[in-house]
């Protein structure tokens, strides 16, 4: 996988400059720059930081699958592990309300 352009594809689907995706991830403004400046891979920390910011794991950015990233956000997360501890016949509940939401 190419790393840049992966990161460069993640930037686009956010609408994110490198300014932007240095600060979301808690980097120096001129990290993601310089990155694509020096044609350098980050390091995994670096790494992992701009998966945090994008809000998704080093899994998810690794992945050759070109469905939308979901952001997990604190609240889809606490949504996500109550669901996890849904029996099947609550799920299906679940689905149906929110089909009827619609």
């Amino acid at each position: 996988m190419d790393v840049l352009k992966r990161l460069k594809s993640l930037q686009k689907e956010y609408g994110w400059s490198d300014y932007r995706t240095a600060k979301e991830a808690g980097l120096a403004s001129s990290t993601i720059s310089n990155i694509y400046k020096r044609n350098t891979l980050p390091n995994v920390i670096t790494l992992e930081a701009i998966c945090k910011g994008f809000g998704i794991t080093l899994s998810q950015f690794f992945s050759e699958n070109d469905t939308k990233v979901i952001e997990l956000t604190p609240e889809t997360e606490k949504l996500f592990h109550k669901w996890l501890d849904l029996s099947d016949d609550k799920k299906s509940i679940v689905i149906q309300l929110m089909d009827a939401l619609k």
